[in-house]
């Protein structure tokens, strides 16, 4: 049950990856599609960087109010409507309305799965994690050149992509129950391990 939290974990990552590198590849079709210069892909990436920051520093007392699972999931969901946004987007600036949305769900799932794995499992799994990281940024761009290659516009690969996110978002919400359930046994072998050293102590 917990290794398919991990799983999940492990999936979320992928997903976080998945469209950092998606603007990068396209750029040069789109900003001739939407009529701005080359060097605007630069406000786009400093909007969501800056709303990552924003949502990383908020993520300790969202996490301690609704829980890891609860963050993730939502979260997830926040960047999927905002990779939707993107693939219906048709101005410069209905793209830099999308990357706020898009800057905060990913801020928020970043700074929540890493605290939930360093908490929680151990170094190898947060050295597997950033590697699920890798895996999405490198998918991502050869989605989008696959669909380029084919002769689609490049807002059909932004959807591909939500769609996949959307299918995360789904098993996120399906499985907020195994989040607790792995605080909880963590909790109660910490507990455990707490009452065995004061009974030792007790014994000498």
């Amino acid at each position: 049950m917990f290794s398919f939290l991990l799983l999940i974990i492990y999936l979320s990552f992928i997903s976080l990856g998945l469209p950092d590198a998606l603007l990068g590849s396209a750029w040069p079709i789109m900003h001739e599609e939407l009529k701005v210069p080359l060097s605007y892909s630069g406000s786009v990436y400093m909007l969501i960087s800056c709303c990552t920051i924003l949502s990383s520093l908020k993520s300790e007392s969202l996490n301690r109010r609704f829980g890891t699972g609860k963050i993730t999931a939502f979260s997830v969901l926040l960047t999927a409507l905002a990779i939707f946004g993107f693939s219906m987007s048709r101005s410069f600036y209905m793209l830099l309305l999308f990357a706020i949305p898009y800057g905060l769900g990913a801020g928020s799932v970043d700074a929540a799965l890493n605290h939930y794995v360093a908490l929680h499992y151990s170094s190898r799994h947060m050295n597997w994690l950033h590697c699920m990281w890798g895996i999405g940024a490198s998918i991502g761009p050869y989605i989008m050149g696959f669909v380029l290659q084919r002769g689609f516009s490049w807002s059909k690969g932004y959807l591909l992509i939500g769609i996949l996110q959307s299918g995360l978002t789904f098993l996120l919400f399906l499985s907020l129950g195994l989040w607790k359930e792995k605080e909880d046994a963590n909790g109660l072998a910490k507990g455990e391990l707490h009452d065995g050293a004061e009974a030792h102590s007790e014994v000498e």
